[in-house]
């Protein structure tokens, strides 16, 4: 198999890991959030420990994306394909640190009815999720037009933890002996935040390996 083939291949490959690893944290999103409104500590623990996998996928993709780097010498668009790669790699990683974040404040707060307490949280969860889904989709079919819509859907997510942050206050004025739950709400609604913010990293990528900008500077 020549060259060209052969990168051709090993770049449909690598795709493939990506696909995986986006649904790998997609779905501990999900979960981390089922634990949440369920209470489910049983699956709290299995979403921290299921995160080691995506961290294992993680490497074996860095390692796919540098093996491409050194024996195929691809050109600058080629090159643009494996860095961006590198870099959505990392962001999906943090994405399923903070769905395992979110599922060990679960194994911290107790009580019923707790997930509807905080009326935007799930509203936040489900737009963060949708925004993680997109962001793959875009890099994966190349899809700018997708990513930048899922760059605007984060002013979205920001105005939905600025409601949960006033609710939050409503919550620490009212019931001062729930202060601590009220943290722990404000901080899930933060790492929902961080990945919506990931999602956009992503999106930004993904204008980068199109057009070789990378926030609005010419790189490559």
């Amino acid at each position: 198999m020549s060259a060209r083939p052969t990168f051709v291949y090993e770049l449909e490959q690598l795709n493939i890991e990506l696909i995986k690893m986006g649904a790998m944290v997609e779905q501990a999103i999900e979960r981390s959030i089922e634990a949440f409104r369920e209470q489910d500590h049983k699956l709290a623990q299995e979403i921290i420990q299921g995160d080691k996998a995506v961290d294992e996928m993680e490497k074996n993709i860095e390692y796919r994306c540098l093996s491409l780097i050194l024996r195929q010498q691809p050109v600058a668009s080629d090159l643009r394909d494996v860095s961006a790669a590198l870099k959505m790699v990392t962001d999906m990683e943090r994405i399923g640190d903070h769905a395992s974040d979110i599922a060990v404040l679960v194994l911290e707060i107790s009580g019923t009815h707790i997930f509807h307490i905080v009326e935007h949280i799930p509203e936040m969860a489900k737009v963060s999720i949708q925004m993680v889904h997109d962001a793959v989709k875009s890099f994966v079919d190349q899809n700018l037009d997708l990513a930048r819509q899922v760059i605007q859907t984060d002013d979205v997510v920001d105005d939905l933890f600025a409601k949960v942050k006033s609710e939050v206050v409503g919550i620490l004025k009212s019931s001062p002996e729930h202060s601590d739950r009220g943290v722990d709400f404000l901080m899930i609604a933060k790492y929902l935040e961080r990945i919506a913010d990931h999602a956009v990293n992503i999106c930004e990528w993904v204008e980068f390996n199109r057009t070789g900008n990378y926030k609005q500077k010419q790189i490559l």
